[in-house]
């Protein structure tokens, strides 16, 4: 059931990616952006924004620009996370990844006009969110994404290598890397249905925990999945030196911690009532994926 539902979520913004993209003026560039953003994955972030959206009774339509937003953002970074300068990853989604493809010139700059894409698709007039509320998108997409969000975990991450950190500094990194995108979904809902300072901040601190607990459920993945269910290599964190929480405190205390943190993120969503029954069903995923 719960592999429909993201199928579906992951059909319905693809759907908008394809045609937002073929509206686009023609490059050398729209192809190799066409082959990072849709060749497959389980575009979750979307989910998350539909199901956060669904807690305040926000239609699919009116979230799906958002829903393109992240995952241009999100696939820029993934394209950039692959060249040969940072994590130096060959396969993507069971496919070569974009630098292999295209080259890691084109994959760069292919990279970069997704991430400007993002912004471009929140500004677009076609879709009905009022003024006030596209700065404050752009704003938190910003940060969420540049120094103080992925392009700083990321930063971090490569920095950590073959160094021992603490919890609070691998959390730290995780946040940024992975939780700050999540951050924005939940936040980008609220921020639509018109939600008051206080909740949006409710909102920004669940998405960044159900984030870290994504990366952590990753980090598992790599220990114990397989390439052919994965599609992509597994087993890599421990030859790079990546500085993981498996790595510092082992698999099964490591597990524990994200099983905590799924019961904490589960418990302030209980709060919400039934609204809230379908984020709750994709927290539990989450952990409990293989892919």
């Amino acid at each position: 059931m719960i592999l429909k539902k993201l199928n579906s979520n992951a059909k319905i913004t693809d759907g908008f990616l394809k045609k937002y993209l073929k509206n686009q003026q023609r490059s050398l560039l729209i192809e190799p952006m066409k082959y990072g953003i849709l060749s497959g994955g389980k575009k979750i972030r979307s989910t998350i924004i539909f199901e956060t959206g669904k807690m305040f009774n926000l239609s699919t339509k009116k979230l799906l620009n958002i829903c393109g937003a992240v995952e241009c953002i999100h696939s820029y970074s993934l394209i950039h996370d692959d060249l040969p300068c940072m994590d130096n990853d060959k396969i993507r989604r069971g496919k070569p990844a974009t630098h292999i493809k295209y080259g890691e010139a084109t994959a760069v700059l292919a990279g970069n006009s997704l991430l400007t894409l993002a912004f471009e698709m929140i500004a677009d007039n076609k879709y009905l969110i009022n003024n006030k509320s596209k700065v404050e998108l752009i704003k938190a997409l910003s940060l969420c994404s540049g120094h103080s969000g992925i392009a700083g975990g990321q930063e971090l991450d490569l920095k950590y290598e073959n160094k021992k950190r603490n919890i609070k500094q691998i959390t730290e990194m995780q946040k940024k890397k992975t939780g700050k995108l999540f951050n924005f979904c939940c936040f980008a809902a609220g921020t639509i249905a018109g939600k008051n300072k206080k909740e949006k901040l409710f909102l920004s601190n669940l998405g960044e925990e159900i984030g870290l607990l994504f990366q952590l459920a990753d980090d598992f993945i790599d220990v114990k999945g397989s390439k052919k269910i994965t599609g992509k290599p597994t087993h890599k964190d421990k030859k790079k030196g990546k500085t993981t929480l498996i790595n510092l405190i082992g698999y099964k205390n490591a597990f524990n911690y994200a099983n905590n943190l799924k019961i904490k993120i589960l418990r302030k969503l209980e709060k919400r009532g039934k609204k809230a029954k379908d984020l709750i069903e994709t927290i539990e995923f989450i952990l409990g994926r293989n892919f």
